[in-house]
């Protein structure tokens, strides 16, 4: 792995990042849109975009509060400069991997030099967790990466090194931008990581300086708008996104995704294949990585609700620990090689042989489509219908609204029934009874139906049937209108 002296010599120093994004951007948009995550963030991202209101992220037109923006507003860029594609949906991702690439190249280069840190970043690089992770649209990967630099940042200022105090800022300002990406874990992961060895040394002087006004001034500066701007909009906002959505997800057991305790430690040995051959060695050390490693897989694992992005934030002290297990082994090239090699696969394979979006149906619903006509969802949620069919107005959607409010669980029909909240008027225009299919059926211009065949209506004409389960009718006026 180790490169000849003459090229190194002649390139920049900062050359293995641009590498990085050259590397994780290459095949990104090559893959359909996954769904539903894919889908339901893409499609938030183009509503805010197609919206006057770039502040209030939206699903079907209802305040999404499940989430913060920020995934949203770099969608948004990259959607303004290249449309709404699968590669600008994927920017984020893409961004939070490079920027944990960025940390891992901080870190790395303190410890080991440029040469250390260009083969721990090639480590990285072709661990297939974090490749696949920077491709897949979702907030994982994006607060990942602002925790990763939140870290590092903080080490470098409690380390006494020159600059702390902008170190110390940068950390507090990562911290912000990882509460922007996903909530309340982009203050407690690196908390739980950086403080405990604090206060086992008793470093008090470092502990106070931690809580610098300046650095406390910035965070709030970045963190505090944007949400504090919601509560005003809608008064229920902070109950929703603070309470419901972290500490209840975190505690109760009623949400989906349950798995074992050893789900995690599971998903990191196959997804760090093959560097992980040698994780025997790589955890037999002591230190800081490990302890990261351990904070953050104790704290995801707890919970019964468990997914695999979760743990993201794992990988850059996995890297390292890594790093240094192949560090002058024999093998240690070929190993590389082949998680770069898997890594290269995956995306095509996953084109050519993975589950296909809505594109297809899409495309048709978007030629037809004529000023005045509507667009109604029932069976799933489709949500990269907007998206794919450039929909200028948000569907509406289907479904037995009051049965499945007495149901309760955690379902996609209970995100919109949350989201109706904030807006019960735009709610009403939005979920729609059968009650109302009956009396907008007899509206002027035409209404189009995008659905599962078996939730299709009786008289529904077939129009366009898709790869997927997507299937789109016309549903025509009844003779009993007046």
């Amino acid at each position: 792995m180790r490169l000849p002296a003459e090229l190194t010599r002649r390139l920049p120093p900062w050359s293995p990042l641009a590498l990085l994004a050259l590397w994780l951007v290459a095949l990104a948009g090559w893959r359909p849109v996954a769904l539903p995550d894919e889908g339901r963030y893409g499609g938030v991202a183009f509503e805010m975009l197609s919206s006057s209101d770039p502040l209030t992220p939206t699903l079907f037109g209802l305040p999404y509060f499940h989430k913060p923006p920020l995934m949203y507003w770099l969608d948004m860029a990259a959607m303004h400069l290249l449309g709404p594609t699968p590669l600008a949906l994927r920017a984020a991702p893409l961004v939070g991997a490079w920027l944990m690439g960025l940390a891992l190249w901080i870190e790395a280069r303190a410890r080991f030099g440029l040469d250390g840190a260009r083969q721990a970043l090639a480590w990285l690089a072709v661990l297939p967790l974090f490749y696949l992770g920077g491709q897949y649209a979702n907030h994982d990967m994006l607060v990942a990466g602002w925790i990763s630099l939140a870290v590092v940042a903080a080490r470098r200022a409690l380390d006494g090194e020159q600059h702390r105090l902008a170190w110390l800022c940068g950390a507090w300002a990562s911290m912000a931008l990882a509460l922007l990406s996903k909530g309340l874990i982009g203050i407690v992961l690196p908390g739980l990581i950086v403080l405990p060895g604090l206060l086992l040394k008793r470093r008090w002087a470092d502990l106070r300086f931690a809580l610098h006004p300046l650095a406390l001034a910035v965070f709030a500066a970045l963190a505090l708008p944007w949400m504090l701007v919601m509560q005003q909009r809608y008064p229920g906002f902070f109950d929703y996104f603070i309470i419901e959505q972290h500490f209840h997800r975190y505690t109760e057991a009623r949400f989906n995704n349950a798995q074992p305790w050893w789900f995690f430690p599971a998903v990191l040995a196959l997804g760090t294949l093959p560097a992980s051959l040698r994780s025997v060695g790589a955890l037999r050390r002591t230190g800081f990585d490990l302890w990261w490693v351990v904070v953050v897989v104790a704290f995801f694992s707890l919970p019964r609700s468990k997914l695999v992005g979760y743990v993201l934030p794992v990988l850059l002290p996995l890297a390292l620990l890594f790093f240094e297990a192949w560090r002058g082994r024999r093998g240690a090239l070929a190993a590389w090689a082949l998680g770069a090699l898997i890594c290269v696969i995956t995306v095509p394979a996953i084109a050519r042989w993975g589950r296909p979006d809505h594109a297809d149906v899409g495309t048709a619903l978007r030629e037809r489509l004529a000023p005045g006509d509507r667009v109604l969802i029932a069976g799933e949620p489709f949500f990269d219908l907007r998206l794919q069919a450039r929909l200028t107005t948000p569907p509406a959607v289907l479904a037995d609204w009051e049965a499945l409010r007495a149901q309760g669980g955690d379902s996609w029909q209970r995100e919109l029934m949350d989201a109706a909240r904030f807006n019960p008027a735009r709610g009403e225009q939005v979920l729609w009874t059968q009650a109302r299919l009956a009396r907008e059926r007899c509206a002027p211009g035409r209404l189009w139906l995008v659905s599962t065949p078996e939730a299709a209506m009786p008289d529904a004409r077939l129009v366009f049937a898709g790869k997927r389960s997507a299937t789109l009718f016309e549903l025509p006026r009844p003779a009993s209108c007046p």
